[in-house]
């Protein structure tokens, strides 16, 4: 009996450990583990045969994590706020884009003016797939000129 008892204990703890392990990856994988994301990415778009980009390219905004701010590689959960599109990689980026107006913003890296992430157009300028936020194609360019 008291094995058993013993035995249960440890399943009980071995359950927690668990519970812990998953909870810990869900955070982790929108909170910023960047370089775990962008690989998973760039695999999911090498199996699934879509176009695949690179440093400064400009992307399609479903294909971008706005919270994040990072390449995805592959289609996001579209969020409609007051009649513009944005675009999250999970249920916390659901949820967050209607109530944070930080994360629907930008600032332009060449004009350092403010911007809509709905309406930007959005280029790769990390090395591992994040992304900046231009107001037109010749702030794009111009700060592209600088790589």
């Amino acid at each position: 009996m008291e094995v058993l008892l013993k035995l249960s204990n440890s399943n009980y703890y071995m359950k927690i450990m668990l519970f812990a392990l998953v909870v810990s990856t869900v955070l982790t994988s929108c909170n910023g583990n960047s370089n775990e994301t962008a690989k998973v990415s760039e695999q999911l778009v090498t199996e699934s045969n879509q176009k695949s980009f690179n440093k400064g390219d400009i992307v399609p905004s479903d294909l971008v994590c706005m919270v994040n701010d990072e390449y995805m590689g592959k289609k996001q959960f579209e969020v409609s706020f007051e009649g513009k599109t944005y675009y999250g990689c999970c249920q916390m980026c659901k949820e967050r884009i209607p109530k944070d107006q930080s994360v629907r913003m930008a600032i332009d890296p060449l004009s350092k003016k403010q911007i809509d992430k709905a309406t930007a157009l959005i280029a790769i300028t990390g090395d591992r797939g994040e992304v900046s936020y231009f107001e037109n194609k010749a702030t794009y360019t111009n700060y592209i000129k600088q790589f």
